[in-house]
This record gives structure tokens, C-alpha cells and sequence, in this order.
């Protein structure tokens, strides 16, 4: 069964960001991301996390919203935070796992306050000067709406690949968890491929 998408669904209601075009908000977004990078150390990745907490609130993500979110990135947050605190210390630590979440948070107050359809749209629509430079608007949607279907389909790929290593006691093996996971997520690709190419999508037109 696939797990739920740690970006969470759309959630229905009125707020300033439901009301806000798909187009301004993924403008935002960019806009947010790109600061978030540039700006370096502990503190400004604090602040990030607070504007984008205050983000997903507004955009109507509330206890339950925001564990789920939290769970999904706890499995790459804590050895991310132990490493980087190991190799830094504990601000860079901060700083890269604060970072990381603020921007998973700003991406779960646009996908809760925005239809996919929606957004699937915007992005074509946005596409069609590219039109005259070969690029296929609808392919590019049709990949940015695989790309999202694929997320929880992965993460529950890797909850059962850890659960099969801590059932044989090797849960501490790396290559117990990386090695299935890489080799089912690219099974997983390959069966979603097939399964477009049975539906003529993807085949090259004259």
C-alpha cells in the first residue's frame, strides 16, 4: 500500500493563500527556496522555519498535518543532523536539517491550499512560449504529476525495505536497506514507464 504523500493533499478553504493564483504562489515558493539557500547559518534557518510554519497554517495544516510531514522526513532528518553535527557541528546540523524541513513546509502550504489539477495547469499554460524550442508542456506536466504520485510510492517502498532488514537483524547493514531500495524504486520506474508506453504515451511523434 502506498504511504501518504509527505507533502501532504489538498485541503479545502477560503484563507489568503487558497485565494492566491497557482501561478504567484509557485513564483513564491521559487522565491522562498532561492533565499532560503543563499542565506547561510543557524539563525536564518530558523527564521525560514518560522515563515513557513506560519505558512502551513495559514494554508490549513494543523497537529495530525504537520506529523505526518514531520514522520516522512525524520527518515533522512535525524542521520542528515547526526552527520553534519559530527563532520560541523551542531549548528550546521541545524542548519541543513532546518532548511531542508522549512522548504518541505512552504511546498506542503502550496500543495494544501492548491488543486493539482490546478497547479498542473498553471505549469502548462506557463510552458507554451517554449513551445517554438521543442519543449511538450503537457509532457512536462504530465511529468510533474508523476513526480508527485511517485513520492509516497518510494517512501513506502523504503518503510518496507527497512522492515525487511530489521526482520532479518540487519537493520543496521547499510547495504540491507540501500541496495533493495535502489533496485526496487527503479523496478517501480520501469513498471510506470511500461505502463505509459502501453497507453502510447511517451512514443516520439513524426
Amino acid at each position: 500500500m502506498s504511504a501518504v504523500s509527505p507533502l501532504g493533499a489538498y485541503i479545502a478553504g477560503a484563507g489568503p493563500l487558497h485565494r492566491l493564483r497557482p501561478g504567484a504562489k509557485l513564483l513564491g515558493l521559487f522565491a522562498f527556496a532561492t533565499a532560503v539557500v543563499w542565506v547561510p547559518g543557524a539563525p536564518s534557518a530558523a527564521v525560514a522555519l518560522g515563515i513557513a510554519t506560519a505558512l502551513a497554517i495559514v494554508a490549513g495544516l494543523r497537529g495530525r498535518d504537520f506529523w505526518r510531514v514531520a514522520r516522512g522526513f525524520l527518515l533522512i532528518a535525524v542521520p542528515l543532523f547526526v552527520f553534519q553535527t559530527w563532520q560541523q557541528g551542531w549548528e550546521r546540523g541545524f542548519e541543513v536539517v532546518g532548511d531542508l524541513f522549512a522548504l518541505i513546509l512552504a511546498a506542503s502550504a502550496v500543495t494544501a491550499s492548491t488543486r493539482i489539477e490546478d497547479m498542473l495547469d498553471t505549469i502548462t499554460w506557463s510552458l507554451q512560449p517554449l513551445r517554438r524550442f521543442g519543449v511538450r508542456p503537457d509532457r512536462v506536466a504530465l511529468s510533474f504529476s508523476l513526480m508527485i504520485t511517485a513520492i509516497p510510492s518510494i517512501l513506502g517502498i523504503a518503510r518496507e525495505t527497512r522492515a525487511a532488514a530489521r526482520a532479518r537483524g540487519l537493520e543496521r547493514d547499510p547495504r540491507a536497506l540501500v541496495v533493495p531500495l535502489a533496485i526496487r524504486t527503479v523496478a517501480h520506474a520501469q513498471l510506470t514507464g511500461q505502463a505509459l508506453a502501453a497507453r502510447g504515451i511517451g512514443e516520439d511523434e513524426d
